[in-house]
């Protein structure tokens, strides 16, 4: 981006807000075309500030900005409508959503499919539909569309999967066929040939599909973050277990 360029009318998602100054904002946002980009919100924890009540996380927005460094400067948002509130379960799911690219996108690297893949996550989370099945989905995507791909549908030998074995994923090698004990000892998730097919297809239909994915994708979202921990997913935990 230009030094003084100015973005109007961009597609954009909140995914965290600072307090900056006695009024101000930092915010950063996930925007179609530009990826995530941090904006310095001026003003907009004045009582009459037009942004106040705007930059909610979970809304769909029109954002304007401006500036070429790091930092650009909001100059207006409004919202797209159309997004039912997040509440509950579905709100901290939200969060982890947003903590996933937080941690895991570059600043200003535009994935205009990942965009949409969020557009569609937030969509279903408001019509509370089953969480565990489109965070499942959204994971997929965001690792194929950073480049992080897993080997689905070939073991690490480049043979075809056979949806009626038992595999172990391996990270960086990928599946190794389960036969005795040959794969014994090695560090890595079990998984069946046909989760391995479904998740190559998308298909999250079956049930042992989408046990077998929760296990591998988590997997493979905690090598990739490098030992940074998801708080969001500590809360969803304790939840559970109470």
């Amino acid at each position: 981006m230009r030094p003084g360029q100015r973005v109007a009318g961009q597609a954009a998602w909140v995914l965290h807000t600072l307090p900056w100054r006695e009024t101000s904002l930092i915010v950063e946002v996930f925007a179609r075309d530009h990826g995530r980009v941090a904006l310095v919100a001026k003003g907009a924890r004045r009582p009459l500030s037009a942004l106040r009540g705007v930059l909610m996380a979970f809304q769909p927005l029109l954002l304007d900005w401006s500036g070429g460094g790091e930092v650009k400067t909001l100059i207006r948002g409004e919202w797209r409508g159309g997004q039912a509130l997040l509440t509950g379960r579905a709100l901290l799911c939200g969060y982890y959503v947003n903590e996933l690219l937080l941690k895991l996108t570059g600043r200003e690297d535009p994935h205009p499919a990942l965009f949409d893949a969020y557009e569609t996550a937030m969509a279903a989370l408001g019509r509370g539909e089953r969480p565990s099945l489109l965070l499942r989905r959204f994971e997929l995507r965001l690792l194929r569309e950073l480049g992080y791909g897993a080997m689905l549908d070939t073991d690490g030998d480049g043979r075809p999967i056979r949806p009626e074995r038992r595999y172990i994923y391996i990270i960086e090698r990928g599946p190794r066929l389960c036969a005795g004990d040959v794969a014994a000892g090695e560090a890595g998730v079990p998984v069946g040939g046909q989760a391995l097919l479904d998740l190559a297809a998308d298909d999250f239909s079956r049930d042992a599909t989408l046990a077998d994915a929760g296990r591998l994708l988590r997997v493979l979202i905690d090598h990739h973050l490098g030992g940074q921990p998801l708080q969001s997913r500590r809360v969803l935990k304790e939840l559970q277990e109470l």
